[in-house]
């Protein structure tokens, strides 16, 4: 397979051409230059930037695109018109895509709207981030049509994640001590291994594949969580309840990463994935992904709770249930 990426070396991109390279297929990636310029130096680079000029791009064939860099819909859509001679056009989405998250969301579920924000950048509080995203599905689906595939990820975690989300976790536990969890360990999260959506996405390129899909495990616990962390250093893990945490205000999210207690939002955590399953979606073990998070990913200021935040929760609980 002729494989172009847009994108493709920083996180899911590079996660897409590892893929692809361990299948054998021909690849072109075009992108700025700019991230991690020495990577795959056997691999064709088109250097460019996607907003401005696509004329690299003009007069090429490919079997299969791959964009794992559109968020503006004006942008996609021009990238969409010069590859329109590509058998597929695979475009990364999210599942923000989603109007509602109250409960489980499911491929057909009604989409978010714009609104008032603008079309044409992402704002700084990612308010317009989905609905720019499903706007970027709708122009790549109108050029392509039955052509094209969308792949719509829950968080993305492993190896060069840059958002710290996940990744504080591993580092956080390999810390030790005590590490403030949020209880109860039965609830579930998802996230989804970048290599498994790599993977998954050059399978189902080589495939054909057409049509909306979410992405991201089924479920994870979080007591499982927290025993594929427990290995890599002796922690303890005190579970602290919602009620205490929202009390003291911590930040659902970003501050204490994957933790969800609005009721409003739990259904970022319930994203059917049935359809992805039936079409050869696959997991790692957890235990690879929490190792190799560790060793290949690193925490960020912006997300998990400070040092001296996480000790005076601690120290709050401990008063109150002594």
């Amino acid at each position: 397979m002729n494989l172009l990426v847009l994108g493709g070396t920083r996180f899911l991109g590079r996660a897409v051409v590892d893929a692809a390279l361990a299948a054998d297929h021909e690849l072109t990636l075009f992108n700025r230059g700019q991230t991690n310029p020495g990577l795959y130096g056997d691999v064709e680079h088109l250097h460019g930037d996607r907003t401005r000029d696509l004329t690299g791009l003009r007069g090429r064939h490919w079997d299969a695109v791959v964009d794992t860099s559109g968020y503006v819909p004006g942008v996609v859509r021009a990238a969409a018109n010069a590859l329109d001679d590509a058998n597929l056009y695979c475009f990364v989405s999210s599942v923000s895509a989603y109007a509602s998250f109250a409960g489980p969301v499911r491929e057909g579920d009604p989409e978010v709207e714009l609104g008032d924000h603008p079309d044409d950048q992402v704002l700084p509080d990612y308010a317009n981030y989905g609905a720019l995203k499903v706007l970027c599905e709708r122009a790549v689906r109108e050029v392509f049509g039955d052509r094209a595939l969308v792949a719509r990820p829950g968080l993305i975690v492993g190896p060069h994640d840059p958002t710290g989300r996940f990744t504080y976790w591993p580092h956080r536990f390999a810390g030790g001590g005590d590490v403030l969890v949020p209880a109860p360990p039965e609830r579930r999260v998802q996230f989804v291994d970048v290599r498994d959506v790599g993977d998954w996405i050059v399978r189902s390129c080589e495939r054909g594949l057409t049509g909306t899909f979410n992405l991201t495990r089924p479920g994870v616990a979080w007591g499982e969580l927290v025993d594929a962390c427990i290995p890599t250093r002796p922690a303890t893990p005190v579970w602290v309840d919602d009620t205490f945490l929202l009390e003291h205000q911590v930040g659902q999210w970003m501050e204490l990463p994957l933790w969800i207690a609005d009721p409003h939002d739990v259904g970022v955590h319930l994203a059917d994935v049935s359809r992805a399953l039936g079409e050869g979606l696959t997991f790692r073990p957890l235990d690879a992904t929490v190792r190799d998070t560790l060793a290949l990913a690193q925490p960020t200021e912006t997300a998990g709770l400070a040092p001296e935040r996480e000790a005076d929760l601690l120290a709050g609980w401990s008063e109150r249930f002594p």
